[in-house]
């Protein structure tokens, strides 16, 4: 089954700061319920272009989805794009922009489910992963918002 979602955050923080928290996936499991695991399974080139990596997401809904996601490009500040394969196959494109002050982040996400048992119950349970999919991507912007808010205090007071 195939999906197709958009997200949108939002953050009163620089640019750089938000890019290097998203960018460090990482870390996302010190700060981001749901994500479980990240592990870096190949480095790309100098850029990153190439680097591998292996995530594990534990959703609202009780199951774990797990992937391997290869970085495909990279425009410093601006985009992040990767192509993923496992339980879920497609890609993936973060980009950021500054806008009044504020950092604007959009996460693109086109992917269909490989998982057997998601397939079958797609036709009726489709609307349930979306919403779970929404779920999980706010724990993201809002551990995302504290952890910048805590980041730039940390600064100011250095």
């Amino acid at each position: 089954m195939d999906y197709h979602f958009v997200t949108e955050w939002k953050f009163e923080a620089p640019l750089e700061l938000v890019w290097k928290e998203i960018y460090e996936s990482e870390n996302w499991p010190q700060w981001w319920k749901g994500v479980l695991s990240v592990d870096h399974l190949e480095s790309g080139d100098e850029n990153g272009i190439g680097d591998r990596k292996k995530y594990v997401w534990r959703s609202f809904l009780p199951y774990n989805l797990s992937f391997e996601s290869k970085l495909v490009e990279k425009m410093l500040h601006r985009k992040l794009a990767g192509n993923v394969t496992g339980e879920l196959e497609g890609s993936g494109v973060w980009t950021f922009e500054e806008q009044d002050g504020y950092t604007c982040v959009r996460y693109d996400w086109q992917v269909r489910t490989t998982k057997r048992w998601m397939n079958f119950l797609a036709p009726i349970a489709k609307p349930f992963f979306e919403w779970n999919h929404n779920v999980v991507m706010e724990w993201g912007r809002v551990a995302l918002e504290k952890r910048l808010f805590e980041n730039q205090l940390l600064l100011k007071m250095n």
